[in-house]
């Protein structure tokens, strides 16, 4: 395994945040205009099976929550290109610059969420049983799913870029690996279709029976791709 991939993945992980809210400004140009914070609801195994989106604009004041604006920064380009991800701390600044005071913390926004989206929902399907290497105990495929393109230079703390990442016409743009005390992780990011859809897929050969470092690495590589610019879809096992 490349050295530079494993130092690569051993950092993002390491670097991995505690769970939380996901932020993004609305904007208009260069000015914000409101906050959305939004969460998925995961499977035991890390699949997405739900959405919470809820929102905040200086024009009215009062928060919402909108599984239909949810699904719209996902299938409106329009509205994807006005939502930039952000940092608490940034929403923070960016609530209160709008008027909006101090913004309130992550349990009082959680009950801001009232119209549940449901993400399609299906266990694994396994056409034969998973090959599995000598030395571990389980492999797992999952594919995180994007709305939009990533700037490639943004990937730089997660994966190597390929030669020609640029082009257009690449599709896996680069590559990253992770190996703890018992675990081997290996990801390619991948462009679907020109500027519509990218994907991060990630194979897990699990050593550890808990499988604890999956869960913050899959939460590390859609905070480092929503940051490039995607918005996260989902997150499907294919084994």
């Amino acid at each position: 395994m490349n050295s530079d991939m494993d130092e690569r993945g051993r950092s993002a992980l390491a670097a991995t945040p505690e769970a939380g809210l996901d932020y993004y400004l609305i904007t208009a140009g260069t000015d914000a205009e409101g906050v959305v914070v939004e969460e998925f609801a995961l499977a035991g195994d890390f699949r997405t099976i739900g959405l919470d989106t809820a929102g905040w604009t200086a024009t009215d004041g009062v928060w919402w929550s909108s599984a239909a604006f949810g699904r719209a920064m996902r299938e409106d380009p329009g509205l994807r290109a006005r939502a930039r991800a952000v940092s608490r701390p940034e929403a923070e600044a960016a609530y209160h610059a709008l008027g909006g005071g101090e913004l309130p913390g992550e349990a009082w926004l959680r009950a801001m969420f009232h119209d549940h989206l449901p993400l399609p929902d299906s266990p694994p399907l396994r056409l034969s049983p998973p090959q599995v290497p000598e030395g571990f105990h389980d492999t797992r495929v999952y594919r995180l799913l994007f709305a939009g393109e990533p700037s490639l230079p943004r990937l730089a703390e997660v994966v190597t870029l390929a030669t020609e990442a640029g082009d257009p016409r690449t599709r896996v743009v680069g590559t990253g690996a992770l190996r703890t005390a018992s675990d081997v992780f290996t990801w390619n990011v991948r462009r679907i279709g020109p500027g519509a859809a990218c994907s991060v897929d990630l194979t897990a050969h699990l050593g550890t029976a808990s499988g604890e470092a999956l869960g913050p690495l899959l939460r590390r590589l859609t905070t480092v791709m929503r940051h490039a610019g995607p918005v996260p879809v989902t997150v499907e096992r294919f084994s």
